[in-house]
């Protein structure tokens, strides 16, 4: 008896969607986000902005992110999990070794503008930094660590997209640490976050299938509705704060303009919670939230 792959009998319009969904353009928002935001705030407080660095650290943010995609895929491979995710990079195209060797040759290529950057002025901390977060975002699905099995994937895309990617972006301008900056990046690093939160929704039976205790599947679907409500109205409170305390200019209120979309959101996850196929396109939703409430930062803080 012959055993088909749906995937490869898949005729070519549905293997380009199929592609396109594991390729995740959106997602590599998740990347530009915290280097124009790093790198914006580095200009309000200091005045100095050097595009080659910026052009060169977002172009390492944008493969280290692709590497990051791409392993998950392989290491899911491992655990069975994606066994129903038929836009899996590996799944795609059977051939988990493969993929693999890429995204490794995609993180070198990555690691090797920070490395120029570094090079340019003669000072490692960034690279040193990107490597930190490297290892962190390694231990979200990479063996033996798999702490997003464990429910610790949010806390771990907090700080790797929030404080570490904003203080590097910073540094690499400035050459210094500003206190200010790590503390507001954790509106960045929440919105990133609410990105990973909401993509666990839909896949609650392949996560328990798999023994992954993801935030939903500890909480349930209506009780992450309500923490998403809670992170989602953060974003807004912190950057309503910092502004009031100076710490982000009166223009930053910009961010205000996105809240359509943050209700929109938060509309979508409270009616659909409990429905995969209607809730799963909410970690899309959650993309657009936090690309253009970060956008609308960076902007405030360049017309400051």
């Amino acid at each position: 008896m012959t055993i088909t792959n749906p995937i490869t009998q898949a005729n070519p319009q549905t293997k380009s969607k199929l592609w396109l969904a594991a390729i995740k353009p959106p997602m590599y928002t998740v990347a530009v986000i915290p280097i124009s935001f790093g790198t914006a705030f580095a200009y309000f407080a200091t005045g100095i902005f050097n595009l080659s660095v910026f052009l060169t650290f977002l172009l390492s943010a944008i493969a280290i992110i692709a590497w990051l995609n791409l392993t998950n895929d392989v290491f899911d491979a491992d655990t069975g999990i994606d066994v129903n995710k038929h836009h899996s990079v590996v799944n795609l195209t059977g051939n988990k070794t493969l993929v693999f060797w890429i995204a490794n040759i995609i993180l070198l290529l990555g690691l090797g503008g920070i490395f120029l950057i570094n090079w340019w002025q003669q000072d490692w901390t960034v690279l040193w930094l990107i490597l930190a977060s490297c290892f962190l975002g390694y231990t979200y699905q990479g063996p033996p660590f798999r702490l997003g099995y464990q429910g610790l994937g949010e806390i771990i895309c907090f700080f790797t997209f929030g404080p570490m990617a904003i203080a590097s972006s910073y540094y690499s301008q400035t050459q210094s640490f500003s206190g200010d900056s790590l503390i507001i990046s954790s509106i960045i690093g929440i919105s990133t976050s609410i990105i990973l939160f909401c993509s666990h929704f839909h896949q609650i039976k392949d996560d328990l299938a798999a023994g992954k205790k993801s935030p939903i599947v500890r909480l349930g679907t209506k009780t992450g509705a309500n923490v998403l409500i809670i992170s989602v109205a953060l974003v807004y409170i912190l950057s309503t704060i910092f502004t009031f305390t100076g710490q982000l200019p009166q223009q930053c209120l910009l961010v205000w303009l996105s809240f359509p979309v943050a209700y929109q959101l938060i509309n979508h996850v409270n009616q659909y919670h409990h429905q995969p196929e209607k809730i799963k396109n909410s970690k899309f939703i959650a993309v657009n939230f936090h690309f253009l409430s970060g956008i609308l930062l960076c902007l405030g803080l360049w017309f400051s």
